[in-house]
């Protein structure tokens, strides 16, 4: 009997260990989300200024900093936040996606969605995007897109731009992409 109560003990002792682990783990990852969600901005900003005054007119915005592998078939995957304007609230969210065709590269980009109406972030927020389209080529280093322009383009109530650093990626194929709320971030 009094075993069982030790083993009780230190596994409750264990299960708060874990607890709290979990939660500097979780702390520590939206910091580093919200760090690499301000480099981008200021990537932006100082790339296409007009985009800090459109940031900050709009309900709200989200960006996120993806990574992606390609050889005939892709990958990437990455993280970020929307952030209500109104209220200031912060949502973190995933987003990943996969395509097939002839590619060859490895990328990191950053991605700005800029929402025209509280409606199209609520429903981003709620059930998350899902995109799909062909890919032409790119390049970037030193922070820098291929063009040295960022490339925009827009879609139901939304403004997304996009800027790629130190990565070069050609080819065409066709894929898609899917963001959602962290369930674990939240």
């Amino acid at each position: 009997m009094k075993f069982h109560k030790i083993l009780g003990i230190g596994a409750l002792m264990l299960s708060f260990a874990a607890g709290s682990a979990f939660a500097a783990d979780k702390a520590a990852k939206q910091a580093e989300i919200m760090k690499n969600t301000n480099a981008a901005l200021e990537k932006f900003y100082t790339t296409k200024p007009e985009l800090k005054a459109a940031t900050a007119k709009a309900p709200g915005y989200a960006v996120f900093t993806t990574y992606g592998l390609s050889f005939i078939v892709g990958g990437s995957g990455g993280a970020g936040v929307v952030h209500d304007n109104k209220t200031k609230k912060v949502t973190y969210m995933s987003i990943g996606g996969a395509s097939a065709g002839f590619q060859l590269g490895a990328t990191q980009n950053d991605l700005l969605l800029v929402f025209k109406t509280e409606k199209a972030m609520n429903s981003f927020i709620a059930n998350g995007w899902g995109a799909s389209g062909a890919a032409g080529a790119a390049a970037g280093a030193d922070n820098k897109s291929a063009g040295g322009t960022v490339g925009s383009s827009v879609m139901n109530d939304i403004d997304m731009f996009t800027l790629t650093k130190n990565g070069i990626e050609a080819g065409i194929a066709i894929g898609g992409s899917k963001a959602w709320k962290d369930a674990d971030l939240n």
